[in-house]
């Protein structure tokens, strides 16, 4: 189903530029070149417009924001809109802290989004709602379920429409919807939540398939998504198999990210439309 995203990724090697927290650098700039793109993670104010304006996609993760790192995605952010590079968002412990939510106010009335992506107490707090965030991590309470799966679809639709972007919320059941259009994915397994980074690998996963296929914003977010669950999927099974633990199993994550083709993806995918 999405074997030209990722033919488009692979082929173009699209530059991707991620201006990310302290704690994930290595493994974001890892998932870029597995899935075969191509990463820079300059965060320096004076050169972030500059490098922006050349990338295919501009990663932005607010996980560890400071000063500094603010001041560079703005410069960063205002040169991809202006060069018409997309933007993908990562509101990482959005509802967390007032310092957080005036950062992610200022970007969202001063700039544009391809797509906002998160969990789901994050981008509820994003669509202000009430929400349960643990700090980084998603509440419990907040969980996208089956019992209230078409209600969270309804909210992340008009979300999208709202933002004026995809809106790609990762859980037990993963959304990525449009305003008229979402993807349910119902890949992966809780142990990539044990797994520092598995978000943010992701949030830069989507901005490579992003920026190969800046015409196809909502299945590239959709790609990825999905990319990740069966990553997921391979890596907890190999993990089982070896009698290992976290550690070898983000390992293998990464392995199962750079192996990725058309047949693993579509064999291995559990996805619906609505």
């Amino acid at each position: 189903m999405f074997e030209q995203i990722l033919r488009n990724v692979r082929r173009q090697q699209p530059l991707i530029h991620c201006i990310t927290n302290y704690i994930t650098t290595n493994d974001c700039a890892n998932i870029i070149l597995a899935c075969g793109a191509s990463p820079t993670m300059a965060e320096a104010e004076q050169e972030a417009a500059e490098i922006a304006a050349v990338a295919g996609a501009l990663d932005i993760n607010i996980g560890n924001l400071n000063a500094m790192t603010v001041a560079a995605m703005h410069q960063a952010i205002a040169a991809a809109n202006w060069h018409n590079v997309p933007v993908v968002l990562d509101p990482v412990g959005a509802g967390a802290s007032t310092y957080r939510m005036n950062t992610l106010r200022d970007f969202f009335e001063k700039y544009r989004f391809a797509v906002v992506r998160g969990n789901v107490s994050e981008l509820l707090a994003v669509g202000g709602a009430a929400s349960n965030t643990k700090g980084v991590d998603a509440g419990a309470a907040d969980a996208v379920t089956e019992e209230n799966l078409d209600e969270r679809v309804t909210f992340f639709k008009q979300l999208s429409a709202q933002l004026g972007a995809v809106v790609s919320v990762s859980g037990a059941v993963d959304i990525i919807a449009s305003p008229q259009k979402a993807y349910l994915c119902r890949n992966g397994h809780p142990m990539m939540s044990r797994v520092t980074g598995t978000g943010c690998m992701l949030s830069a996963l989507t901005a490579a398939y992003c920026g190969g296929n800046p015409e196809d914003i909502l299945e590239a977010a959709a790609a990825a998504t999905v990319a990740m669950g069966v990553a997921g999927d391979i890596a907890y099974r190999k993990t089982m198999e070896a009698g290992q633990g976290t550690g070898s199993f983000r390992v293998y994550l990464m392995d199962a990210i750079s192996l990725m083709d058309a047949e693993t993806l579509n064999g291995g995918m559990k996805l619906e439309i609505r």
